[in-house]
């Protein structure tokens, strides 16, 4: 394919309210008879049968070629075969998490829940003690979308930042399915959505986010030993609000089953220097993700975009934020 210089691209056209209209509704559709098609099953059914289409349909998709050149950046010296079974295994957990999102009021149930173990509540009970709002972080670990529900388990209310899907049907599928089952505010990410979350905390309430995804307007932190340009959000907020940050990891047991686990607090230092102390705890805090990737591979995403493309364009505050680790160095 010959490469189009940025002068001479073609911008494409502009999809048309009536077209876009059409797009959601097919999407939605598809979306709908997909959950109807898993409900046929049952969920420990459904899971093995999402897996079985992750394996062998999805798998095999041009999209492993970004997990692998994630893996080969992480991992430089990982053999072929132990990568392709660690795309294998993201493919067969990302078909089980297709299918669970057509039972997420089935593996949260009420009372005693056979399908979530949770350890590590002292944690919670510490956070609680200090009387600050709670920052619950953690990444797209096995099925991310049963954190919350284990949150509000704990006695803990307040809101989760989520990136809302583009179709609107689909959306409102998954905001219901998610306030029924985990915290009752869906916050978006954006200007007005931090503005939500600071009033949550200041309230002393919970907030639960996920912190693994590239951010262009994020500062670096080293990740599988590269800077990768990460959220400043939840090290911002306990630094300036003094509110506790509580790591949290998700772990598939077997099937439709999990162990989610709270994990000690992660104490912020406070030297003076705001900004060296806001780079400080962002690598703390990613590097508790990095290790919970480590420890099961085959559970993450790698087909996020995570590591930073050279030459890439950064916010005016990341790249004054990154001259200064570099020369700290």
């Amino acid at each position: 394919m010959t490469a189009t210089s940025p002068t001479s691209a073609t911008p494409a056209p502009e999809e048309s309210p009536r077209r876009r209209r059409v797009r959601y509704w097919l999407e939605a559709a598809f979306f709908f008879a997909a959950m109807g098609f898993f409900r046929l099953f049952g969920l420990d059914r459904a899971s093995e049968v999402g897996a079985w289409i992750g394996r062998n349909i999805f798998a095999p998709l041009p999209l492993s070629r970004r997990a692998r050149e994630n893996l080969k950046l992480a991992y430089p010296d990982m053999a072929e075969v132990e990568m392709s079974r660690i795309v294998r295994a993201m493919w067969d957990n990302l078909g089980r998490i297709g299918a669970e999102y057509a039972y997420l009021d089935d593996i949260h149930s009420v009372g005693v829940n056979l399908r979530i173990r949770i350890s590590g509540t002292e944690n919670i009970d510490a956070a609680i003690g200090r009387g600050k709002g709670i920052i619950l972080f953690s990444g797209h670990l096995a099925n991310w979308e049963i954190m919350q529900g284990t949150v509000k388990d704990c006695g803990l209310v307040g809101g989760v930042i989520v990136r809302p899907t583009n179709n609107p049907y689909v959306n409102l599928y998954l905001e219901k399915a998610r306030t029924r089952n985990g915290m009752p505010e869906q916050i978006a990410k954006g200007a007005r959505g931090t503005r939500r979350v600071f009033t949550l905390l200041r309230q002393g309430k919970a907030v639960c986010m996920l912190v693994d995804q590239r951010a262009s307007e994020g500062i670096p932190a080293p990740f599988f030993g590269q800077d990768v340009m990460t959220t400043p959000v939840p090290a911002a907020l306990a630094l300036k609000l003094g509110a506790s940050l509580v790591p949290v990891s998700n772990e598939r047991l077997r099937g439709s089953t999990f162990h989610v686990r709270f994990h000690p607090l992660i104490e912020p230092e406070h030297t003076g220097d705001y900004d060296r102390d806001l780079l400080a705890l962002t690598a703390r805090i990613t590097r508790f993700v990095e290790d919970r990737v480590r420890e099961r591979p085959g559970e993450w995403l790698w087909i996020h975009k995570r590591f930073q493309v050279k030459g890439a364009a950064l916010r005016k505050r990341a790249l004054a934020i990154a001259a200064r680790t570099e020369s700290a160095r």
